[in-house]
């Protein structure tokens, strides 16, 4: 789903090297499940397998995130490597923040799912009003940058709280509740390609989808059978997603050096 206001309107060349964030494709949407699932299965991978405990995983996590969001922030345009790696962090600590609350704090589900719900939309509130768009198409300055990393932060909290409300606070299990985030992000579709659903609103509320539907995915496949998933474990299911992250990055790597390389070109 493309984020411009309107289906005639293009970006052009020269405006897609100042947003520092990737245009809205096939890709963008297969790397974001792909990194929602890594943040589910890493996180277990860092606080179970490893045994370091969720003190120590969400610091170590916290602190790379911080570097990878000021290389970020630094970058003068949107350089995928950098891009992606900074929302598989987030998509970590997110999972994070919403397990240290319900594991460590005991604070129910349906709690963490309202908080971070409100606080997913007062930061749309005060996006909205300081800069007049939520479009991520706009994202060429610092301010504008920062409220949209927030907004993402919060997407992969609610998104956490959100699954994890549905396959286990109301029993529904893992599958079931990958078959309803699913099939809420086709009806975003649909309403989007058919009915002509606001694009930017279409996309934040399939972005913060697809957050839960990659939680349950990575539980159904990481989480043993006796509990309701298929026994892969969160090191092989970890790994196998990174590498696929990986090889669609270094693709878009690619295509980001053509496209440049031809901008300059022609300049």
């Amino acid at each position: 789903m493309s984020t411009t206001s309107t289906r005639s309107t293009t970006v052009s060349p020269v405006r897609n090297i100042l947003t520092k964030v990737p245009e809205v494709t096939l890709i963008f949407w297969v790397i974001k499940v792909l990194a929602t699932t890594v943040g589910e299965t890493a996180a277990d991978f860092l606080n179970v397998d490893l045994d370091l405990g969720l003190t120590i995983t969400s610091i170590i996590m916290a602190a790379l995130l911080v570097a990878a969001l000021i290389v970020q922030f630094r970058s003068q345009k949107y350089t995928p490597a950098v891009y992606w790696l900074a929302v598989v962090l987030i998509s970590v600590v997110g999972t994070l923040i919403t397990d240290n609350l319900t594991d460590s704090l005991g604070v129910p589900l349906w709690v963490t799912t309202v908080v971070f719900a409100i606080a997913l939309a007062a930061t749309f509130t005060v996006w909205a009003i300081s800069e007049k768009t939520l479009s991520i198409h706009s994202i060429f300055t610092t301010r504008r940058e920062s409220f949209y990393w927030l907004a993402v932060l919060f997407t992969f909290a609610l998104g956490t709280a959100a699954g994890d409300l549905v396959a286990e606070g109301l029993n529904l299990g893992f599958f079931v509740a990958l078959l309803v985030f699913a099939a809420a992000i086709a009806l975003v579709a649909v309403a989007y390609f058919v009915f002509h659903l606001n694009a930017v609103l279409a996309f934040w509320i399939a972005y913060i989808l697809t957050r839960p539907l990659g939680a349950s995915t990575g539980d159904l496949l990481s989480q043993p059978v006796a509990d309701g998933g298929l026994g892969l474990g969160t090191t092989g299911t970890s790994v196998l997603f990174l590498a696929v992250i990986l090889i669609l990055v270094i693709v878009l790597t690619r295509r980001a050096r053509t496209t440049n390389a031809q901008l300059t070109a022609t300049a």
